[in-house]
């Protein structure tokens, strides 16, 4: 028979302050994404129809992507994380200090538009708490304006010279990571390290910078790499929408069968990120799915012949080798499958969802 000890509470009182914690900080990433969600999908379109490797090619239309997606996009997320702290005063400062960040760097700037945002609107409601009962009558309008003015700027600097470089040393650090777990023959365990990457838009990086060189190499003394599999597998963003679709919240369901088109078919996997962000604990299911495809992908002996791109399931099977399709498709239905089960385990198979939506039905109707 055991006993409980007096630290027993205490665990669990910091486990659920813990827990908190994770819920608060997954509250605010959801309130700064998914009210952009439209944004994303509108970029995944422009992207999977009129970049050069699309389905309708265009050199004009296509001039939109790199600009959405550099600056648009993280403005936005800046500006709706300032809107959260501090309403319309907040949400302008948090867009002017995101400029800062989004120039001060080559990947795209969505942590540090998630930072500086939320930031900059936090210290500008600072200062008018301790500034603005000093203001005469008269010049509250001018006092506005130049506070505002002042600190986002004063936070563009910040972001440019300050955040920019932060991100660029993440990006390396990753990018030695998976270079040591691939010297050491751990490859499923790169995973580990290249999803939650992809999350924070440094897909590009890691792929572009780590997996095409190496593949590359591959290729020329094989005839196909694996590599060129490990970032571009659309298996676990699949599980996951699919899963969001049928147990997430009435939002993500509603906009996660156009993401599972855009993602699966036009190989845009940085639309499936927002919902990551939004509930960082399925992070989980991109990693196990990210696992369960590279380990199949090992067993089948699978490869490609070149780098997809971008990473659909039409874009990996044209750039199979003769007879390598079916080991392919094997590792992507493998990471969907295993994305899918633990993404719906964490989700709690939308019965939270659903009592909530009941809950509401019911107070609507009262």
């Amino acid at each position: 028979m055991t006993r409980s000890t007096s630290t027993d509470p205490d665990r669990r009182r910091g486990a659920e302050a813990g827990r908190a914690v994770v819920q608060k900080l997954g509250g605010y990433l959801s309130g700064m994404v998914m009210p952009n969600i439209g944004a994303f999908i509108a970029w995944g379109l422009i992207t999977a129809l009129f970049i050069p490797d699309g389905w309708f090619p265009n050199e004009t239309l296509a001039a939109l992507v790199d600009p959405v997606i550099t600056y648009l996009l993280p403005v936005l997320i800046g500006y709706t994380g300032g809107r959260l702290v501090y309403e319309q005063r907040g949400a302008v400062v948090g867009a002017v200090a995101t400029m800062g960040v989004v120039v001060g760097t080559d990947v795209p700037m969505f942590l540090g538009a998630m930072i500086i945002g939320p930031l900059a609107a936090f210290l500008l409601r600072l200062v008018d708490r301790g500034l603005r009962p000093r203001i005469r009558a008269g010049f509250e309008m001018l006092y506005d304006n130049f506070s505002s003015g002042i600190l986002g700027g004063l936070m563009a600097i910040v972001g440019l010279v300050g955040i920019g470089p932060v991100v660029q040393v993440i990006t390396e650090v990753l990018g030695a990571g998976v270079q040591a777990l691939i010297d050491l023959s751990l490859l499923p365990l790169v995973s580990v390290i290249v999803e939650p990457a992809k999350v924070l838009f440094l897909n590009n990086a890691i792929n572009h910078g780590v997996f095409t060189p190496l593949g590359t190499a591959r290729v020329d003394e094989t005839g196909q790499a694996i590599e060129f599999l490990i970032e571009t597998n659309p298996g676990p963003g699949l599980g996951i929408l699919l899963a969001v679709m049928f147990f997430g919240p009435r939002i993500s369901r509603a906009t996660a069968p156009g993401a599972i088109v855009i993602q699966f078919l036009g190989g845009i996997h940085e639309i499936y990120f927002p919902y990551i962000l939004a509930q960082p604990k399925l992070i989980l299911a991109a990693v196990a799915g990210g696992i369960a495809g590279v380990t199949t992908f090992m067993v089948l002996d699978a490869g490609l012949v070149g780098p997809p791109s971008p990473g659909s399931i039409i874009a990996l099977m044209a750039v199979s080798p003769r007879g390598g399709h079916l080991p392919v498709l094997a590792g992507v239905l493998a990471a969907t499958a295993a994305s899918f089960i633990v993404a719906s385990l964490l989700l709690g198979f939308g019965r939270s969802e659903r009592a909530k939506e009941k809950a509401e039905r019911a107070h609507e109707a009262k």
